[in-house]
């Protein structure tokens, strides 16, 4: 493991991340690997994170139908924070009969079991690293809890390689969307369903005002709605569920 990591904080390119991964996965039992962001790469922006070594005829059927945000692995590994078994999922999330036939398509296509490590960093598309068996071989031994430090790594020298996010010293002063405290309780509010009269009475504050922080939030975002206001500060965790369902 110490060897790993000295060689993932040490990758300067996708193909050094590429060879490393593939190392790994099979001193961990696994055949395939699979590090990505959940977006569609057709629409995404060239610092979208995508490695794998995935059967090619999964992938084109993959990317062909557009499974990138509608994987069910790829949705409940937005339930949770540590690694999880492909068998657990239907506990993890209710699953539609799409669902089923995507992971039967998969399992067609040379996919078998395996584990998926989350990779949710608040401000990004959400994405995953994870390891999979062939259709026709067993999981290995559990390991999970190497495997979470295996793909919480992998990722995080994923970001670095591709330049998700530029360091702290390159980002312009207000180039992030960043609300006022005030801005920020009356979206909150307003996420919760309250009208503006009503933010107004617990706030303490005029109608007009509610309205005028909202309309200034909108404009810091780039956005027109409401709805889009709240999934954006959600999105860049200028607001959270927590903030949202508290009372």
């Amino acid at each position: 493991m110490a060897r790993f990591i000295e060689f993932v904080t040490g990758a300067n390119s996708p193909a050094d991340l590429e060879a490393i991964l593939g190392e790994i996965t099979a001193s961990l039992g696994y055949e395939y690997f699979a590090l990505t962001h959940h977006v569609d790469l057709r629409a995404a922006a060239g610092s979208t994170i995508r490695l794998h070594n995935y059967p090619d005829r999964w992938v084109d059927y993959f990317d062909r139908e557009g499974l990138a945000a509608a994987d069910p692995i790829h949705r409940a590994s937005q339930q949770t924070a540590l690694g999880f078994s492909w068998h657990n999922v239907p506990l993890m999330i209710p699953l539609t009969p799409r669902d089923r036939g995507i992971l039967a398509r998969a399992k067609d296509h040379g996919i078998g079991t395996g584990v998926t490590i989350p990779a949710n960093v608040p401000g990004e598309a959400t994405g995953s690293c994870s390891f999979a068996m062939a259709a026709d071989r067993r999981a290995p031994p559990d390991n999970l809890a190497l495997t979470q430090l295996v793909g919480a790594f992998a990722f995080e020298a994923a970001r670095r390689v591709w330049q998700v996010r530029p360091s702290a010293r390159s980002i312009r002063p207000g180039a992030r969307s960043r609300l006022t405290d005030r801005q920020r309780d009356c979206l909150i509010w307003a996420a919760r369903g309250k009208s503006d009269w009503e933010i107004s009475v617990i706030l303490g504050i005029s109608e007009e005002t509610v309205a005028q922080h909202i309309r200034q939030a909108c404009e810091r975002y780039g956005v027109q709605k409401r709805t889009s206001l709240i999934i954006h500060a959600l999105f860049d965790g200028t607001i959270s569920f927590a903030d949202i369902a508290r009372r």
